[in-house]
């Protein structure tokens, strides 16, 4: 291939997510020239569409409120939820690194955390699990003040996580929001002024301006890196890695000038988003997965991992998942565009249940989003359409968000004319419409019912751990988790299995370095976020296990490129 005059950097980074951004800022802050090259005309990745979340325990910001949680306690937390897929020498690495990582951005970047003070793990029976302050997420930040350089790249929220292209963060945001539809004076006036704001943004800017999430993490990593001198290129897709001597040393990028080469004087870190969309491996390795919808835009369809294979690098599909499940509904569209809604918060509030077409429950709904997907994964005979309905009562669609229907005082009717939300007078007409066994679906919900009554769940034991708890509301007693399914007209929205990306990916060090076959690790080769090999095993032990390590290793990474600390990473 004929490229033009190459171009010289230490490090070149195939991607622009929570990992390669964390690499570039990191390798760039410890004074290496650094490029970022992004396929897509917008950086950002998965990232910018995630809830911005990251496991990082330890931290600085728990230890500012009085946690002092010993390492160990992180390591057998691990150790019980990962069993045989637990790697020492990684996880060590990881929880060894996480803080330091989350200290350096939050004190020497335009990136701020707000910690996450009441968030638990998943597996709170397991030893070793928290409840609280091992999670921090990106502190809101406003793109008026990020610059229009900024502006001008940024991946935009995913509109069916927002309202109206607002979005909402987890936290006493959200409470709000929801405390707003109870007509609690102090909630609407928060959500009145938040979407009030907004409204003016779309009039005058055309796009929201107050960016949170996962949009307000990628923002503040884009002005970190920028203000560091990091040459960020969108619609640059990268085609081939340069080899000499045994050692990647650059790589050739397509642009509208045609090919270019950059060399890469110290190495390559790949971060191109996995391969949740490409459906030749999805199919080959998802249960279902030629019918399976992720949260990720059309670029994470494994190119970073072919070009780590094609350098010798050895992927990984030994773990115990190949992706980070999430159950997800589709949204239709007038224009016939089908969006992906992912429910995360929805299924653990008190007055809604997932059934299976024979109208029974499967799972305690409350429980994470990846054991949702895996309990219905689970329950689905091969051959068949693996599909579950969320119902919920009336008193629920007004108080609570049922999928992508939003409580008062936004109004149903444009869900039900879609069809997107299914309504029935009683159980057995909602049971028809959906597809579901009537005299199941009854039987279910009478049973049900009795328990919820008492604040009890015999048959799967929701709200019996404080991650269940703290998903329900509150204000609800004796079980914040339960409510009976009681009052008419009743809900339901279909349920499919999707992902947020994929677990499976490149072997990798401590380090991040690629390994070869023989676990050797490839000279200048390294890879962070989804095109590594997950380090939790392909399990979900806790909220933000995907992006906690990407930045971790991406800051591994970058401080190894530049010969600093290598033993801190080991």
């Amino acid at each position: 291939m004929t490229t033009r005059a190459q171009q010289e950097y230490d490090v070149v980074v195939v991607g622009s997510g929570a990992g390669g951004l964390a690499t570039a800022v990191t390798a760039a802050h410890h004074g290496l020239k650094v490029a970022v090259l992004e396929r897509a005309d917008v950086c950002g990745g998965a990232t910018a569409w995630s809830g911005g979340w990251m496991w990082a325990p330890g931290n600085p910001l728990a230890r500012a409120d009085g946690i002092r949680e010993d390492t160990g306690e992180f390591r057998r937390y691990l150790r019980a939820a990962l069993g045989g897929d637990y790697e020492p020498e990684r996880v060590d690495g990881f929880l060894a690194a996480a803080p330091e990582m989350v200290r350096f951005f939050h004190e020497r970047t335009a990136l701020k955390f707000v910690p996450g003070t009441k968030i638990c793990d998943i597996y709170g029976d397991l030893p070793g699990a928290g409840t609280g302050h091992r999670s921090v997420a990106p502190e809101p930040a406003d793109l008026r003040e990020l610059g229009d350089d900024v502006a001008r790249i940024l991946r935009r929220q995913l509109y069916e996580t927002s309202f109206l292209g607002l979005g909402v963060m987890a936290g006493p945001d959200l409470a709000a929001f929801l405390a707003a539809s109870r007509g609690n004076l102090r909630g609407l006036a928060h959500a009145s002024r938040r979407v009030t704001r907004h409204l003016l943004d779309l009039a005058t800017k055309r796009r929201g301006m107050q960016l949170v999430n996962g949009t307000a993490l990628v923002g503040r990593l884009l002005r970190s890196a920028l203000d560091l001198g990091v040459d960020i290129r969108v619609s640059a897709p990268v085609t081939e890695l340069v080899h000499e001597d045994g050692r990647v040393t650059g790589v050739v990028a397509s642009t509208s000038d045609g090919p270019l080469r950059l060399v890469a004087a110290r190495g390559v870190v790949l971060a191109a988003g996995g391969f949740p969309r490409d459906p030749k491996r999805r199919k080959e390795l998802f249960p279902h997965g030629d019918t399976h919808w992720t949260l990720t835009p059309a670029t994470a369809d494994g190119a970073g991992i072919g070009l780590g294979e094609q350098a010798g690098g050895r992927l990984r599909t030994d773990l115990a998942s190949p992706a980070a499940w999430c159950p997800v509904s589709l949204v239709p569209y007038r224009n016939g565009r089908t969006g992906v809604f992912p429910h995360i918060m929805d299924r653990a509030k008190p007055g809604s249940i997932g059934v299976l077409r024979d109208g029974r429950r499967f799972v305690n709904e409350a429980n994470g989003y990846y054991d949702y997907v895996s309990a219905l994964l689970a329950a689905t005979p091969p051959g068949e359409t693996a599909e579950a309905w969320q119902i919920a009562d009336a008193r629920f669609v007004r108080r609570y968000p049922l999928g992508m229907a939003k409580p008062l005082p936004v109004p149903l009717f444009p869900y039900l004319r879609s069809g997107y939300l299914k309504r029935g007078r009683t159980l057995e007409e909602l049971a028809r419409k959906c597809g579901i066994d009537p005299a199941g679906l009854v039987a279910t919900v009478e049973e049900f019912n009795k328990g919820a009554r008492r604040g009890e769940d015999p048959a799967f034991g929701r709200g019996s751990s404080p991650f269940n708890r703290y998903g329900g509301d509150q204000s609800v007693t004796p079980n914040p988790s339960l409510a009976p399914l009681e009052k008419g007209p009743f809900y339901a929205v279909r349920i499919v299995p999707g992902s947020f990306g994929t677990f499976a990916g490149l072997a990798t060090d401590a380090r991040a370095r690629v390994l070869g076959e023989r676990d050797q690790p490839i000279p200048g080769l390294y890879a962070v976020g989804n095109d590594q090999a997950s380090v939790m095993g392909g399990h979900y032990p806790a909220g933000g296990i995907n992006l906690g390590p990407a930045m971790t290793f991406g800051w591994i990474a970058a401080r190894d490129l530049a010969g600093i600390d290598s033993e801190v990473a080991a």
